[in-house]
């Protein structure tokens, strides 16, 4: 595979091992992930904290199974954000998923790891399509993981907009009936966990993205006013590392678009 394209900002977001130990309440809001005593590990999460993904991969990797989340999470972000070949991505996710899934088995009360499998299986499924994904099983590998991860970590905002968004996805494809009955989809379902998303990490940018698609593909142009107001507000926050900022970024382009 050809090397990764660069983050284009990493200057301007500096972290090292102590800045990472000092902001990490703040950073990992959305997924609390643990705290590493690690000082290596604290180098890999600087790394990606600082934008450089592709070392924040080497480095969580040689780090062995605590470094696995960290890798999951660097791997994630670039592919989501900046990979720019689809063949690559989807290969990068998969890998994600398998990585996530081996940790899950070895390690059942790890709630990132049940987390970054359902991540990267739901962006794999939006690149092949959500029904090509649904019809392959995908679909319940995905909203199992996710409640999982909200079972092990109930205050983990993270998983609470990926199922939340899970819920909209499968509904704007097969519609409510068909998503209630064999998927278990709901809108209400979905609504509620975007709440108690925002509830708990209200700083998210992803999480208003989310929300504001969600509402749009769930209530249509009666929510427009209101999904906007979310982009509005997701592209004026204040990122505090590479991926925040890579979030900000995307509510950017799409208000201007």
């Amino acid at each position: 595979m050809a090397p990764w394209t660069a983050f284009s900002h990493s200057g301007d977001y500096p972290f090292d091992a102590s800045r990472v130990r000092k902001e990490w309440r703040r950073l990992h809001a959305g997924d609390l992930e643990p705290l590493p005593e690690d000082e290596a590990l604290l180098a890999a999460w600087a790394l990606y904290h600082a934008g450089e993904f592709e070392r924040a991969t080497e480095a969580g990797l040689q780090a062995g199974p605590a470094g696995t989340n960290v890798a999951n999470k660097a791997t994630s972000v670039y592919a989501h954000y900046l990979e720019p070949r689809e063949k690559n991505r989807q290969r990068l996710f998969l890998q994600v998923a398998e990585r996530a899934a081996a940790l899950a088995a070895a390690e059942p009360d790890n709630a990132n790891a049940f987390y970054w499998q359902a991540y990267a299986l739901g962006r794999y499924s939006q690149g092949i399509s959500v029904a090509k994904a649904l019809a392959q099983g995908v679909g319940g590998k995905i909203k199992s993981a996710l409640e999982s991860a909200i079972r092990l970590q109930p205050r983990h905002a993270d998983a609470h907009v990926a199922l939340a968004a899970f819920h909209a996805e499968v509904i704007d494809k097969v519609g409510p009936l068909i998503a209630n009955m064999t998927y278990g989809a709901k809108k209400e379902t979905s609504l509620n966990l975007f709440a108690q998303a925002l509830s708990l990490n209200p700083h998210s940018a992803i999480a208003k993205i989310e929300y504001a698609n969600a509402l749009v593909i769930l209530e249509g142009d009666k929510r427009m006013a209101e999904a906007t107001q979310y982009y509005e507000e997701a592209a004026a926050s204040s990122a505090k590392d590479a991926a925040e900022h890579l979030d900000v970024e995307m509510a950017q382009t799409e208000l201007a678009s």
